[in-house]
């Protein structure tokens, strides 16, 4: 059977005629001169007569790197014009190399980016714009949660497409409280039921396990929990929070840690940082974590128990459908219109994402997430997926990506936290040097 010859590559299950290829045609030109007026090079459109190779770039293991290439290399299968060179690199570096290759003008057409980077990187002009793309269903975001298609939004623009969700997600050891009797958290548990929850399994195992590791350090907790009362991690170019909340949240872990809840400072210190190979659920020193939901395969590989997943403490719909990461294009492309088809097609193909599986989270779209959940076979993801699928109709509203300094404000949160657990500092000093320290963070 011949492949289509259409310009950019519109794939046979997306049909575009009528109106539709009208509306196409008009957004086209709109963006071209969008481009034009911002000093980019107009877009030289792939097609059986021109050749364009896209370069990508994403952070991730080798199994990330052999199914994104795989996926990738059906795209070229169906449009042998398009070929794509690969580049990929572990998280450390990553956006430092990503930075430098922007600033001399050759960033790669398709990157991945996270929540961390997203608001910088558009204000920055590096991000190709695909509001336009994306009300021509050029980029076909119509499946997707409505807050997950939120959260790819900067000042009202969509910049980038979610590669997968992800939600924050509280990991506890299963096996362990069928031992002590004790019943597992639950959605909507109260910070309180929580605390007295972790204090009592430590008591009953005569604290050889701690109820729960401290996240006082943990950005995502302190977010949940401030949602739980309408406040938000930022406001603008300000932290959402003033220094009685930052205070109220450190004498939270503070009392936590002195009434045996949590482990000691020697066993928290042992485990803190992103490895999740260090995390103390897994070992067996906690009965549950502060994660991600899709952390739970990894953790239950390392675990002798069964674990499981629910909502953090705190009202579910202070969570919300969350991009785990996003797909974008680089603003100077000179292939827009096909950077653009690319995008669509990781975000929207069955099977490419039947082959990126949960790589990245659950496939963001969500009849294509179905599909992929009826093959999977690992146990815990099937767990993961189940929550997400009962958290769907709990969560909230996205809030705004972070803005542009979230990545130091996620470090001095870590110093201060450190600072009240070692003594060094009460609750309230931590507070105190943390709020200043933030908002000059975000505002320089």
């Amino acid at each position: 059977m011949p492949l289509p010859s259409p310009t950019p590559p519109v794939r046979a299950d997306r049909p575009r005629t009528g109106p539709l290829r009208r509306r196409l045609g008009a957004a086209a030109l709109a963006v071209v001169a969008v481009l034009a007026s911002a000093g980019c090079t107009a877009d030289q459109a792939a097609t059986p007569d021109r050749r364009v190779e896209l370069s990508i770039f994403w952070w991730g293991g080798e199994r990330r790197a052999e199914l994104t290439e795989q996926a990738l290399r059906l795209y070229s299968q169906r449009y042998p014009w398009v070929t794509f060179k690969f580049t990929w690199q572990g998280n450390s570096g990553y956006y430092d190399r990503l930075a430098n290759e922007a600033a001399a003008g050759n960033a790669p057409d398709v990157f991945q980016i996270d929540d961390n980077y997203l608001t910088e990187y558009a204000q920055r002009e590096i991000l190709l714009d695909l509001t336009d793309h994306v009300l021509a269903e050029r980029i076909d975001l119509r499946r997707l949660p409505t807050g997950l298609v939120q959260y790819g939004q900067v000042a009202g623009r969509t910049v980038a497409a979610a590669a997968g969700q992800n939600t924050p997600g509280l990991v506890y050891n299963r096996s362990l409280l069928d031992r002590l009797d004790l019943p597992a958290p639950h959605i909507g548990m109260t910070y309180p039921q929580f605390m007295q929850w972790a204090e009592r399994v430590t008591e009953r195992t005569d604290g050889d396990v701690a109820g729960t590791m401290d996240p006082s350090d943990d950005y995502k907790a302190l977010w949940m929990w401030l949602r739980s009362q309408g406040k938000e991690l930022y406001r603008g170019r300000q932290v959402g929070f003033t220094e009685d909340d930052a205070t109220r949240w450190f004498e939270l872990w503070r009392d936590a840690r002195r009434n045996g809840a949590t482990p000691s400072q020697r066993v928290i210190e042992a485990a803190s940082g992103d490895d999740i190979n260090s995390d103390l659920v897994a070992a067996g020193k906690v009965a549950a974590t502060f994660a991600w939901s899709n952390q739970l395969p990894e953790l239950q590989k390392q675990a002798k128990d069964r674990l499981g997943v629910v909502a953090y403490p705190g009202r579910p719909d202070a969570q919300w459908a969350r991009a785990s990461l996003y797909w974008a294009g680089f603003r100077g492309t000179r292939h827009a219109d096909t950077v653009v088809d690319v995008i669509d097609f990781l975000v929207n193909d069955e099977e490419a994402n039947r082959i990126l599986g949960t790589e990245r989270g659950l496939s963001a779209n969500l009849d294509v997430r179905k599909a992929v959940q009826e093959t999977l076979t690992d146990q815990s993801m099937k767990l993961t997926a189940a929550f997400e699928e009962n958290m769907a109709d709990r969560f909230g509203s996205a809030p705004v990506p972070p803005p542009k300094g979230h990545a130091t404000v996620r470090t001095l949160l870590g110093d201060a936290a450190e600072s009240v657990r070692s003594g060094a500092a009460t609750p309230r000093q931590a507070a105190a040097t943390l709020i200043p320290q933030a908002n000059a963070a975000l505002t320089g």
